[in-house]
């Protein structure tokens, strides 16, 4: 148990009814966790109001109360605390109630539209091959050294995120590396924690559902950078438009990395392959088995973060050279009669992009590119004619499926997709709502040495529809089609 008084230390409180020094056992933000002697703290989400079930924590014996508004009865013994963020109180006493576990480690941050997941994980990989203890809090999973935990949102809640972070105290973690998505950042997740540094990838159209305005969803990423300390460092991608704003009110130590601007720390492709590509970082050739611009970038990103941290250049360049993709990105099979399918996580018109111009690079001429996609559901809208358009101009044929329909209609969606083709490539499409039907279709329609790319899920092993998972692996969907139709 902890003092109340000692949990608040550092949030801005506008009001205080009952006694702050008193022992809590436990925080909580949903009351149906709420036992003897915890604290409440009332969040305001997209789906339902944490203030409704203040009521419903008091009787399960919450001892103290955290909200944006006191409910009409004040219950005697329960101390009431208001603020003016419930999102910013519960990350900032979080950190307190576990000790402030981001201090006693190296965390780094990274945001971005597109290379989150790989960057953090291919980070982790690299130090620990490098032999420190490293954490990892992603999209993937989360990793308390060698032990696993599963993670439902790509920036998990502060209780979630404080709880790991001194798990990875206990474990003796030199090094953690974290995602730090845009709805974390808004919804004030990373409040409280100290990052010894952040990095920027890129930014491109995504989650405007959720930020309405591109703006919004770029100055949410920034408020990471802004929030630095002196001793911090700000990685920041030159090449991206929007990079140099993340730099622009942070403290930190700045810098930049770029495959086509001077900066900082430089990279160039000299040549690519389907089973890696051959770089020069700073004056120094390395080959990753990584393929692509985009994970040229990412490549860079973490050598450039590996140096600020402190590695030894020589032995970062050999380490490097070591890393594999991570699951769902460029994840690649061939079969036995030499059709390739790739698996890539690419849900936004850039990723597309992206992958689809990197398998066209590679092709010599005579093989085809057939695409399997869609687009998730209950989630930004406006994107779908862009994928649909950038699938089929960019594949000598689409094929629009079921993606993650949650609630919607998956025929609403892949109309939606259908309504940016193009003309001249209306021919190439056609709509298989049944995800597992569609790549077996992409499988039938592929000839020897054709490409298959199956993109949206990625890593992801379920699909879900009207609340429901059911299990769904694009990369075991594909390779059985494949060997099915071989045997």
């Amino acid at each position: 148990m902890k003092l109340l008084k000692d949990i608040l230390f550092g949030v801005r409180l506008s009001a205080v009814n009952g006694d702050t020094n008193v022992l809590v056992n436990n925080l909580h933000f949903d009351s149906r966790k709420v036992e003897m002697d915890d604290a409440f703290i009332a969040v305001r989400g997209l789906i339902t109001d944490g203030h409704k079930y203040i009521q419903k924590a008091v009787e399960s014996g919450a001892k103290a109360i955290v909200c944006e508004e006191f409910p009409e009865l004040l219950v005697n013994g329960i101390t009431y605390l208001k603020v003016e963020s419930s999102n910013e109180a519960l990350a900032i006493m979080a950190s307190n109630f576990y000790d402030n576990p981001s201090k006693n480690l190296k965390l780094v941050g990274v945001t971005g539209t597109n290379g989150k997941t790989t960057v953090t994980t291919l980070l982790s990989n690299l130090f620990e091959k490098a032999g420190y203890k490293v954490g990892l809090i992603s999209t993937i999973k989360i990793k308390v050294d060698k032990k696993e935990y599963d993670t439902s949102h790509t920036t998990p809640d502060a209780l979630t995120i404080n709880k790991h972070l001194k798990l990875m105290n206990d474990a003796g973690v030199e090094y953690c590396f974290m995602e730090a998505s845009s709805h974390g950042i808004h919804q004030k997740r990373t409040k409280g924690l100290t990052f010894a540094g952040a990095v920027f990838t890129n930014l491109s159209h995504d989650h405007l559902d959720y930020h309405k305005t591109f703006a919004e969803y770029r100055d949410t990423k920034k408020v990471l950078f802004d929030e630095l300390s002196k001793s911090a460092f700000a990685l920041t991608n030159l090449d991206d438009k929007n990079g140099m704003v993340m730099l622009q009110n942070t403290k930190a130590k700045k810098h930049t990395y770029a495959l086509k601007s001077f900066a900082d720390f430089r990279a160039q492709i000299l040549e690519h392959q389907l089973d890696g590509q051959l770089l020069k970082l700073d004056d120094n050739e390395v080959w990753s088995k990584l393929i692509g611009n985009f994970n040229a970038y990412n490549m860079l990103a973490i050598y450039a973060t590996g140096t600020l941290l402190g590695l030894e250049k020589m032995e970062l360049l050999q380490l490097l050279s070591q890393l594999e993709n991570v699951d769902g990105r460029f994840q690649h099979y061939v079969s036995k009669g030499k059709i390739t399918a790739i698996v890539d996580y690419a849900h936004t018109p850039d990723a597309l992009k992206n992958v689809l111009n990197t398998i066209n690079t590679l092709r010599t001429g005579n093989e085809s590119v057939i695409t399997v996609v869609g687009c998730g559901g209950d989630r930004d809208g406006s994107k779908r004619p862009v994928m649909g358009h950038i699938a089929s101009e960019l594949s000598n044929q689409a094929i629009f499926t079921s993606d993650n329909p949650r609630s919607e209609s998956p025929t609403k969606i892949i109309e939606e997709m259908e309504a940016g083709v193009e003309p001249q490539n209306v021919r190439k499409v056609i709509a298989i709502e049944n995800r597992k039907q569609a790549i077996k279709t992409a499988c039938k329609l592929a000839m020897t040495n054709d490409i298959i790319l199956v993109a949206g899920k990625g890593h992801e092993t379920y699909q879900e529809t009207n609340g429901v998972r059911t299990d769904f692996d694009d990369f075991k969907e594909v390779q059985s089609a494949l060997n099915e139709l071989e045997k």
